[in-house]
């Protein structure tokens, strides 16, 4: 840290205004495919919520903006559809501007949606162009990999405009209503990491998309309660654990007759379509079949005219398969990669067309987390992931050739790396930070050696958090052992003038679910750092069940959630209460989400060593949450199997209401958004329910016209600031 002094009073209105406290808040980074600039996403000095285009030129050194959002959008708020605003919530996009853009492959021209329409920024013009101008909303925009076309959604159905004549196409006619054409269906987009539902040819002479038929799925009404008092009944449809999911078609339409061929998906239609890619053919797609149980994946290609097919690779798991991305076609070659978790970790696996395992590219008792990119020329496999140990993520190079031993790592700097390789892979984009290291941006060499800073963010005494840094809550790490002796990594932050001789109250900030790791060594400037100011202890713990530290971890939740990762947070709290400096009887927790969830049975199974404790958005009962998550880690509801014939209900076992019980009055304070979309309000509402017929006192605070993040400043400013008092008069004397 800087040895200049300031000591200002950092407060959660600042925590939560602008401009960020981290710095420049740079993302979307991208770099041209010619390799002359970086482009990225940058929010405006006013608030670092509305994003602008920029780029960084990398001969020149100069960075500019390249399209002001007021300039288009006249500084009127973006009107956005139902559609969007939908699609955004699944990706967590909370900021507003430009969010996504798109390179032409010729690197000449970005495309962005602004405002209901599409746009082209022209490079060398230096100005940008409406494509479209409809009333309807155009979503999920995409260059055609040559760049001579423009996709995109409107009303439910995929369309395509030429870029040089702005002719525009209608591809597919049936969308209305339940049926969407080349649109990705709730679960999809929320649980399968799948955002989109088509897939160009990489000549560019069809599209493979899907048809998605949501009428076996039931409609809920859901009743929005919004922040002028009114009330909209929302009918939406959602799939509960157990219940029935979308149909979903797989076709391929051609550009020039506009012709569609079907896909054969196999007999069996209780399916997710998982994935789907185009072999560098363009005549072979290859698509990823999830059975509903998600204990099986086939990855199949199929010739889009002949509809030969065959299975390549078959994937099973006694418990669940993990779904990813790591698929990529070598050119000019019979070969492609595939990422598993067969050994018991993840890694990277070289094998040729029908399917046949050539040799591991990596292995060890560690996780290659995302395959980055492949130079065939240099024999180089490029990928992000933990050989360094857990709480570090780092750039590595494999030999493309199996070679499992012949693995360097190219990030230097200690912490969490983002990484964007060139086409080329000569250069990368490295946006990093660590716990005394804000969010930098620096471009680099393959081998990891600095070519210039993008965006340096120094600490210096011009930096927003510079007045704050005199209290500044630095985090140490370690371990602690889990009952059955696996090492759980914790994150640790004392306050600045923390005193061995006092005694503290201490807080843990749970998450505790599948499919998220919260400790890492990661700057962050968040509501922990509020609560160390104000005289707490904040303890992170990654317990059994968390990500990045292989499939036995994480498979002690399944069919028993609410379980293991409830006794490891306990176990935290009981090396907080071990420390001299610690008081024992004052620890509370807080949660978001799965977090909530946990935070309520960490109540109600440990209340003597929980004394309050702050759930957002919980999940209550798990009969009411989605299919593809929920019957991932539990099965169906109705499940014949072990569990069952020995009379458990698994469900019910996961369930909060269980042990509410034990629950002391008055340690909970409950929160949620009124117009949650993924975990209903419903949630909620049971949850009072029982408590108030089982006589339990609790706190409540909801959100009108808030969904599942429950977004903006203000509200957060509510949200922390009720949080504090709650935790103040609860933990402190």
């Amino acid at each position: 840290m800087p040895a200049f002094s300031y000591a200002e009073d950092l407060t959660i209105a600042r925590m939560v205004g602008s401009p960020a406290l981290d710095g420049p808040k740079v993302n979307g980074l991208k770099l041209a495919p010619d390799g002359s600039r970086v482009t990225f996403l940058k929010g405006k000095e006013r608030d670092f919520r509305i994003q602008d285009l920029w780029e960084y030129h990398i001969e020149t050194g100069e960075t500019r903006l390249l399209v002001d959002s007021d300039d288009i959008l006249g500084g009127v708020a973006e009107d956005l559809s139902e559609v969007e605003k939908a699609r955004r919530e699944r990706q967590r996009i909370s900021a507003s501007g430009i969010v996504q853009y798109q390179f032409s492959k010729d690197g000449q021209s970005l495309l962005f949606p602004l405002g209901g329409d599409l746009h082209v920024y022209d490079i060398k013009a230096g100005k940008a162009k409406r494509l479209t101008e409809t009333e309807g909303f155009e979503t999920d925009a995409k260059f055609s990999p040559k760049g001579a076309y423009v996709s995109f959604i409107r009303d439910q159905n995929l369309f395509v405009v030429n870029v040089k004549n702005g002719v525009e196409k209608q591809l597919t006619h049936e969308g209305s209503g339940p049926v969407l054409m080349g649109m990705a269906e709730f679960v999809a987009q929320e649980e399968m990491d799948r955002d989109t539902g088509y897939w160009w040819a990489p000549d560019e002479s069809h599209i493979a998309f899907t048809r998605v038929d949501e009428s076996p799925v039931q409609v809920v009404d859901r009743y929005e309660l919004s922040e002028n008092g009114g009330v909209t009944t929302i009918a939406q449809r959602y799939p509960f654990a157990g219940t029935a999911n979308v149909l979903i078609e797989l076709g391929v339409v051609s550009l020039e007759s506009g012709e569609i061929d079907w896909i054969n998906l196999g007999e069996e239609k209780d399916i997710y379509l998982a994935r789907v890619n185009w072999l560098p053919d363009s005549r072979h797609l290859a698509f990823q079949r999830e059975s509903r149980d998600q204990k099986r994946l086939d990855l199949v290609f199929s010739h889009i005219s002949s509809g030969k097919q065959w299975v390549a690779i078959t994937e099973r798991a006694e418990s669940w398969i993990n779904l990813h991305h790591d698929l990529k076609f070598l050119e000019n070659s019979d070969r492609f990669i595939w990422s598993s978790e067969k050994s018991g970790f993840r890694h990277l696996y070289l094998h040729d067309l029908e399917g046949r395992e050539i040799g591991a590219l990596t292995a060890g008792d560690w996780v290659a987390a995302k395959l980055e990119r492949v130079d065939g020329e240099a024999g180089a496999v490029y990928f992000s992931g933990f050989k360094d140990g857990p709480t570090e993520r780092h750039l590595y190079q494999a030999t493309l050739e199996p070679d499992p031993q012949s693995i360097t790592r190219l990030t230097k700097e200690e912490g969490w790396h983002d990484i964007s390789l060139s086409d080329d892979a000569s250069v990368f984009v490295d946006s990093y930070s660590a716990p005394r290291t804000p969010p930098r941006v620096a471009l680099k060499t393959i081998k990891g050696d600095l070519v210039t800073w993008i965006e340096k963010n120094e600490l210096d005494a011009d930096h927003p958090y510079a007045p704050f840094l005199d209290h500044h809550a630095t985090s140490s790490f370690g371990t602690i052992k889990a009952e059955d002796g696996t090492d759980l990594y914790y994150e640790l932050m004392k306050p600045a003038d923390f005193d061995e001789a006092k005694t503290y109250p201490a807080i843990i900030n749970v998450y505790g679910g599948p499919g998220v790791q919260r400790v890492r060594k990661s700057w962050s400037i968040d509501f922990d750092q509020i609560l160390t100011r104000n005289g707490y202890i904040v303890l992170k713990l990654d317990n059994r069940g968390s990500a990045n530290r292989g499939k036995a971890f994480e498979d002690v939740l399944y069919r028993k959630m609410g379980h293991s990762e409830v006794i490891d947070q306990v176990a935290g709290a009981k090396y907080l209460a071990a420390q001299d400096y610690i008081d024992g009887a004052r620890i509370g927790v807080y949660g978001w989400s799965y977090g909530g969830y946990m935070t309520i049975h960490l109540l109600a199974q440990a209340p003597d060593v929980f004394k309050a404790g702050m759930s957002v958005a919980p999940v209550s009962d798990w009969r009411l949450y989605d299919t593809h998550y929920t019957e991932r880690y539990l099965g169906q509801p109705d499940a014949k199997d072990e569990a069952s014939k020995a009379g458990r209900d698994v469900y019910a076992e996961a369930s909060v209401f269980g042990h509410l019980g034990d629950m002391k009055p008055n340690s909970l304070r409950l929160v949620h958004g009124m117009a949650d979309d993924n975990v209903f309000f419903d949630h909620a509402v049971k949850l009072m329910s029982v408590l108030q017929n089982e006589g339990i006192g609790f706190e409540l605070m909801t959100y009108p016209g808030k969904k599942h993040r429950i977004s903006g400043e203000a509200t957060r400013a509510h949200l922390w600031s009720g949080a504090l008092d709650f935790f103040d008069r609860k933990l402190k004397p």
